[in-house]
């Protein structure tokens, strides 16, 4: 089922010319924040990303011609310090434990390494949008931050819509607790008029080609109200080395104050 829609989801990129505009540029701003090095896709889908960072290493967890490996973002496969970048697309609202991923980001990325996030952002106008119209659910009930059992049944499609709204502005402070050697450089919500007019991957387009870039410019000068009309988000997220090290020397002092031997004593 999973690349049965990422199939016909290729076949609405090469059929819908306003989309490709849409994400390109969107692509731009993401390999403006590249690090210099070997660049990671996780949830790849489409493997529309490589139209603008040719070398990427695009994956996901299905079999398709255009992906480069089937990977779990919440069990790399990668070892430690091997990735400058991780990019994901879409893709956090999809992972079960968002821990698990952050966790396994920070073991492959080297010291300086990015991690760089677009996802659905849920405003004041995107709520009734995603809400009733998208077949994903929108739910702010959920702490993505509180590991889960895995469940059996979890489909690779299952999502909440509501995740990164979640864990970058509602939950910001324990995310900053949890992960302090992750700093973020950009948080920047967009995506006001124009992707919501074009219809997505699911829907027809309501905006001719030639309107496009006039609404783009009116989402840049109303950025200041992107609370309220923003569909997506781009989270920018660096790994500072010391800051990790600072966090394993606080744990190992902890530990010998409490008398407690770390396990790779014995």
């Amino acid at each position: 089922m999973s690349d049965e829609i990422l199939r016909r989801h290729q076949m609405v990129w090469q059929e819908k010319p306003v989309l490709r505009m849409l994400y390109g540029e969107w692509y731009r701003e993401i390999a403006g924040w590249l690090q210099p090095g070997r660049t990671l896709e996780v949830g790849g889908g489409t493997g529309n990303l490589k139209e603008c960072v040719p070398s990427v290493v695009c994956t996901d967890i299905v079999i398709l011609p255009w992906l480069d490996a089937v990977v779990d973002a919440q069990q790399l496969p990668f070892v430690n310090g091997s990735f400058a970048n991780i990019v994901l697309f879409d893709t956090l609202h999809h992972l079960e434990n968002v821990r698990y991923f952050f966790d396994e980001a920070l073991r492959v990325l080297r010291p300086g390494g990015r991690v760089i996030i677009m996802d659905p952002y849920i405003s004041l106008c995107s709520w009734p949008v995603y809400h009733f119209l998208h077949p994903e659910p929108v739910d702010f009930s959920q702490e993505p931050l509180t590991l889960s059992p895995m469940k059996s049944g979890r489909k690779p499609f299952d999502a909440n819509q509501a995740i990164a709204t979640i864990l970058f502005e509602r939950s910001s402070r324990r995310f900053h607790e949890l992960y302090p050697s992750l700093n973020k450089l950009r948080h920047h919500r967009l995506a006001f008029f124009a992707y919501p007019l074009s219809g997505g991957f699911d829907h027809p387009s309501l905006m001719p080609m030639w309107m496009a870039r006039p609404f783009l410019a009116l989402e840049r000068l109303l950025g200041a109200l992107s609370r309220y009309f923003a569909f997506r988000i781009l989270v920018v997220l660096e790994k500072d080395n010391n800051k990790q090290l600072r966090g394993f020397a606080e744990a190992a002092q902890n530990l010998k104050a409490r008398d407690i031997v770390p396990v790779d004593k014995f």
